[in-house]
This record gives structure tokens, C-alpha cells and sequence, in this order.
């Protein structure tokens, strides 16, 4: 009767069962898990927001495939804030980064093919992949100081798409351009395409000097989409529009322009409203960006005063996003640990396993947490190191 895509009994895993367990008793959960900027006691100018959204102008209902003309030169007006040259017409509006993935695997990928997907990285992709009836196959990163592309494992052999994620969610990496340069040559000479993720590169924090900071604009022998939206780089996961610019041969990439604008006609998902208001939510979202910058420095610079030696914890450099990568001693794994401080101390962090991380005991902190609760809670972890070491 139901489709076999995901495995839609899957039981809850053991941490989820504790937090809802410490939950119902009514304590208190300090929680480093924090993803969502709207709860995170941050300052927004709603009254700007709501002004932006109001006017009749979003009353007329005008469908476009690929997304209202002023929404789309607003993107790519962004788009050369960070010096990358993307013209509008390139552009197309979607509801969300996982809708922009949903389209992009509909454009490239029938049924029981092939998308190369890292690891480690946010496991929403492999979800989105079977979604849609095709299949993940993952390429690892490696860590010696700082995380790589282990370009041996990558297996283009029937691939459809290589998904880049810069800045990897949690480990913080952006792609290099000497990876950058060797990704684009093997996908084109696979015919495959390069979707980059990048709706953390607004986040940098310690980049090195040849990250590649957004893919966009870049010449490209592959055909190239990458994926932003106002989610992450404005805080306003809650309006709902994402957008992907399109880039490479110029042959590949105006059929690929029409090929979406007939997927997306069929579906039309964004609200006239958000797209009648981008170009100046864009300009609301430079204040919030920055105010959520700051509480992610903020948190980092607790972080890594707190673990400095003789403390047996470390953290694991990062160059941009919102996560932080925090190693314990090894007398347990990294699924212990995070029981163990729920459990104990009311600190729900995530393990490193749920983001496929193999580099020892880590546990995976959100910076996007508000600052009390963030070094209470760190104080709670170290606290429990002490204990146990």
C-alpha cells in the first residue's frame, strides 16, 4: 500500500526517547542543539518585517516558473556582495534549500540512480535523495588539521550529481580551489553535474586563504547549481524561499534553465508575498546576519577558552557555519556521552554518529545557542569530564 522509500518504521533512537523522558518530568533541559535562530532570544525588527511583507502588490497573484523578476535580481544583487557575478536571469526561486535539492534530483536522476552525497555532513541529504527514489552513495572527508575532500574514495561510476556542502554542516570545511578545480574536471568528465550547498557561507569564521567562499559566478566546466536561500543567511527559516543559481556551459545551463522552469511550473510552491518582499527582506536580513555572527564568535571564543589545556577536551578547528565539533576522552563512545549528559546533567548535545563523523568521541554543539545556556551547559559537560576521566 506504501511506498518503499524510506524505512518509515524506524524506531526512535535512544536519545530522543531520554530527551522526551527528561522532558515530561518538567526539569530543565539546557539545549545545545539549538538550529532554529527565531527561538534563540535573538533581536528581530518584526515591524520591518511585517511592513515588508504588507502592500497590495502582494495581493495579485502573478505565477512565474522561475520566480518573480524582482525577487530574482534581488538574489543576484546578493550575489555580488560577495563578489560573485550572477545575473538574474540565471537565478531560480524556490521555497527552501530541500525543495531546491527536491527539484535538482527530479532534473538529473531517474529512479534508482546515483547522487554522491559526504561524509560526514547533515544526514537531510541522504532523506531527500530516497525521497526521490534515488540513491545516496556517499565520499568521505578527512581530517588532518583541517577537513578535505578524500578525492580516492569519490566513485563517479553512474553518478547522476555530486552534492558539495561549503561549509560543511558540522565540520565547518569549505571546499578548496584546488578541490574545487578537481571536482568540476571529474564531474564534467562524468557528465555529471556539482550542486553546492552553501547556505552557511555567509558564516565564516577562520577561512583559509584558498577557500573557495561561494561557487557561484566561478567558470565552470560542469554544470553547476548552488543552493542559498533566507534561512540561514538572513535568520528567516520562517518565510519559507530559497533560490538556486544556475552556472556552467552556457548549452547545459539554458537547458537546464528550461527543464526547471517546466518542474517548477508544475508546482510553484513560493508565496507571492516573500518574493514581492526579497529585495528588501535582504536588507532586513544584514542586520539579523549579523547579530547571529556574533553570538556564533561569541560562543566559539567560551568554547575554546574553556577546553584549553590541562582540560582533556578539544575542539576541532572550523572555518565557518554554525556548529562546533567538540572531542571527548574515549572512555565511552560519542551515543554514551550524549546519554550520559542528558541523562546527568539536562545537556542534550548531538553525537558525532548522527552525522556519520568517525574521528573518535565527538559531540556535535550548536553556537546559534544563547550564551547563558551555552556556557552553562558547556560547564555541565566539562564537569562530567572531570567526573569520569
Amino acid at each position: 500500500m506504501f511506498s518503499q522509500r524510506l524505512d518509515w518504521n524506524q524506531p526512535e533512537n535512544a536519545l530522543a526517547r531520554l530527551l522526551a523522558n527528561q522532558r515530561a518530568k518538567g526539569g530543565e533541559v539546557l539545549d545545545l542543539t539549538l538550529s532554529n535562530p527565531t527561538l534563540a532570544g535573538l533581536d528581530y525588527p518584526f515591524e520591518e518585517m511585517t511592513a515588508a511583507l504588507a502592500g497590495s502588490a502582494s495581493a495579485r497573484y502573478e505565477p512565474s516558473a522561475l520566480g518573480l523578476a524582482s525577487a530574482r535580481a534581488a538574489v543576484a544583487a546578493d550575489y555580488a556582495r560577495r563578489a560573485s557575478v550572477v545575473s538574474p536571469e540565471s537565478i531560480i526561486l524556490t521555497a527552501s534549500s530541500s525543495e531546491s535539492y527536491s527539484l535538482l534530483f527530479k532534473l538529473v536522476a531517474d529512479p534508482g540512480g546515483v547522487v554522491l552525497v559526504p561524509e560526514p555532513s547533515y544526514p537531510l541529504l541522504e532523506y531527500l535523495a530516497r525521497l526521490e527514489g534515488i540513491v545516496p552513495r556517499p565520499y568521505r572527508l578527512e581530517y588532518d588539521g583541517r577537513w578535505r575532500i578524500d578525492f580516492d574514495n569519490i566513485d563517479f561510476r553512474g553518478a547522476a550529481a555530486l552534492c558539495l556542502v561549503s561549509p560543511n554542516n558540522p565540520t565547518g570545511s569549505f571546499v578548496s580551489r584546488a578541490e574545487l578545480e578537481s571536482l568540476d574536471s571529474l564531474a564534467a568528465r562524468h557528465g555529471a553535474i556539482l550542486i553546492a550547498d552553501e547556505v552557511f557561507a555567509d558564516y565564516p569564521c577562520a577561512p583559509f586563504p584558498e577557500a573557495v567562499l561561494s561557487c557561484a559566478g566561478q567558470n565552470m566546466q560542469a554544470l553547476t547549481f548552488c543552493l542559498g536561500g533566507l534561512s540561514k543567511s538572513c535568520g528567516m527559516p520562517q518565510l519559507k524561499l530559497g533560490w538556486i543559481a544556475v552556472g556552467g556551459p552556457a548549452r547545459a545551463k539554458a537547458e537546464a534553465l528550461a527543464r526547471l522552469a517546466l518542474i517548477n511550473d508544475m508546482i510553484l510552491s513560493v508565496g507571492t508575498p516573500v518574493a514581492q518582499a526579497l529585495p528588501r527582506l535582504l536588507e532586513i536580513g544584514v542586520a539579523i546576519r549579523a547579530r547571529v555572527a556574533a553570538r556564533i564568535k561569541a560562543n566559539r571564543e567560551v568554547l575554546v577558552k574553556a577546553v584549553t589545556p590541562p582540560c582533556p577536551c578539544s575542539t576541532l578547528p572550523a572555518e565557518g557555519g554554525w556548529s562546533a565539533l567538540l572531542r571527548v576522552p574515549e572512555v565511552m563512545n560519542d551515543e554514551a556521552w550524549a546519554l550520559a549528559l542528558l541523562g546527568e546533567d539536562n545537556v542534550l548535545v548531538q553525537p558525532g554518529y548522527f552525522f556519520d563523523l568517525e574521528i573518535g568521541a565527538t559531540l556535535v554543539l550548536s553556537l546559534l545557542t544563547e550564551p547563558a545556556v551555552f556556557e552553562k551547559g558547556i560547564r555541565r559537560i566539562l564537569a562530567r569530564v572531570g567526573e569520569m576521566v
